[in-house]
């Protein structure tokens, strides 16, 4: 892909003074020890098929559940296992239920011993890799599950209750779904609607604007952003939408697809010295770089910082230390100039917590099961109320008060429309993306130890060297 296209504002940019290191796992054990087969796995004998057992789940067997515990919790997963108990009432006292941060560390020896859960939430900084998961044939094929009918409406497929790209997501090549993504995640700038109004201030829907604002907040001794400076793959989300605004989809598709010139497209120069810009001009909280991100939230709760990069489990995240007239809000990535191929509005949100069924899970009926429970319409308005987020499922918020964060990222992604981007380096290369580019490329810039143009050169470098390592398995967009 050639990129000659110029864009207006960008000059304007220089005008600007021109996790510690968080290890992400890459799975080397799997990837030595998993052989990938299913031969010698003594899975539990299906059950009847029925209207109510439509996936012909062993009604006596028992489940194995293994659930991140991050922002989301694992009350909302323990509720869904009390429905499936009740479905099946001889599973009681079966359900063996675990919630750990390290899921990488915990399951990858289970994999390798050809013992692993029944399903997984394979979720935060040492997720398993995806791609190696699928490469080395270790997931179930879930469209058995999405092809089943839906838990509250037997005259529709799961799939067809999902909302837009979360079960593309689940694919990696060809029309197998590997990963189901059971959160369904807005991305964008977070905000405290009544700090802003305090101030008579409003959310800058120009770059122009934000550097305004910016000042201006500084003269009140309050930051502009703040971010995990310990976890700097935060910023991409905020970043990565702003470079899909100036240049158009096809740039982020050319980075997911690790094209030799990816990264040095016009559009990631702009949004590279614009960011830069922001810690240029002291606009970025003194000592960002060595908060991880429940430091970085706390300091946005307290008012020390106007902004924050975050998904929409922030609200959960941070209830304990949000204070009750902070009116969370979320704001989609200001425009560069007018220029830009997508209008204001343009965000990231895609599925989050991806659930996955390993292949040589004893019950993988079970897990299955347990994931069409989930997509329920009650287990849904729980997971909801619970941890402030929307799920997957298309609806579910009907006849629910959603909390202001929530209510604004709605509000935020039926504004979108069409204008809804999804990123697909983070589950397509784990390692790449949180590792490399978030900590030693993105997080060394906005720390100031790096030019937009030498961040650009890492972020290339680390692409193409993904691109030529043979052990790593690749996809591109359809």
């Amino acid at each position: 892909m050639g990129f000659t296209s110029e864009f207006g504002r960008r000059d304007l940019v220089k005008r600007t003074a021109a996790i510690g290191l968080i290890s992400v796992p890459t799975m080397t054990a799997l990837s030595a020890c998993a052989t990938g087969g299913g031969d010698d796995t003594k899975q539990v004998e299906k059950g009847k098929k029925s209207a109510k057992n439509p996936l012909a789940v062993n009604e006596s067997a028992g489940l194995d559940v293994v659930i991140f515990d991050g922002g989301f919790g694992d009350e909302y997963a323990k509720a869904a296992q009390a429905e499936y108990v009740k479905a099946f009432p001889k599973t009681d006292g079966k359900i063996k239920h675990s919630a750990t941060q390290k899921i990488q560390a915990k399951l990858a020896p289970r994999f390798n011993g050809g013992t692993p859960p029944d399903l997984i939430d394979n979720s935060g900084a040492e997720q398993m890799d995806f791609g190696t998961l699928v490469s080395k044939d270790q997931l179930t094929d879930l469209r058995e599950l999405l092809d089943a009918p839906s838990l509250d409406d037997p005259n529709k497929k799961v799939r067809d209750t999902l909302r837009s790209g979360v079960l593309e997501m689940g694919q990696f090549e060809g029309e197998e779904v590997w990963v189901l993504y059971y959160a369904y995640t807005i991305y964008g700038v977070w905000y405290s609607k009544s700090l802003l109004a305090k101030h008579g201030w409003e959310y800058p829907q120009t770059w122009d604007e934000m550097l305004k604002l910016c000042a201006e907040a500084k003269k009140q001794g309050i930051a502009g952003w703040t971010y995990p400076g310990k976890y700097p793959y935060y910023l991409p989300f905020s970043l990565y939408p702003f470079i899909a605004k100036i240049g158009g989809r096809e740039t982020l598709d050319a980075i997911d697809n690790l094209e030799p010139n990816a990264w040095k497209h016009d559009a990631v120069k702009a949004a590279f010295e614009a960011y830069h810009e922001l810690q240029a001009k002291g606009y970025i909280l003194k000592g960002t770089p060595g908060l991880d991100h429940i430091q970085s939230q706390v300091a946005w709760n307290e008012g020390k910082a106007l902004f924050i990069p975050n998904g929409s489990w922030v609200e959960n995240e941070t209830k304990k230390t949000t204070p009750k007239n902070f009116d969370m809000g979320v704001g989609a990535p200001s425009s560069l100039d007018s220029g830009d191929k997508l209008p204001y509005g343009t965000i990231w949100a895609s599925g989050g917590e991806p659930f996955i069924v390993p292949k040589n899970a004893k019950n993988p009926r079970g897990g299955m099961e347990l994931l069409r429970i989930m997509l329920g319409t009650k287990s849904t308005q729980n997971f909801i109320q619970q941890v402030s987020s929307l799920s997957s499922l298309n609806g579910g918020t009907e006849g629910l008060r959603l909390p202001p964060g929530l209510a604004s990222a709605q509000e935020l992604w039926k504004k979108a429309g069409d204008n809804v981007v999804n990123p697909r380096l983070q589950d397509w290369y784990v390692t790449l993306q949180k590792e490399k580019i978030g900590v030693a490329a993105l997080g060394e810039m906005m720390a100031g130890r790096m030019s937009p143009k030498e961040c650009m050169a890492k972020c290339q470098k680390f692409a193409d060297e993904t691109a030529k390592d043979s052990a790593v398995k690749k996809y591109r967009h359809k």
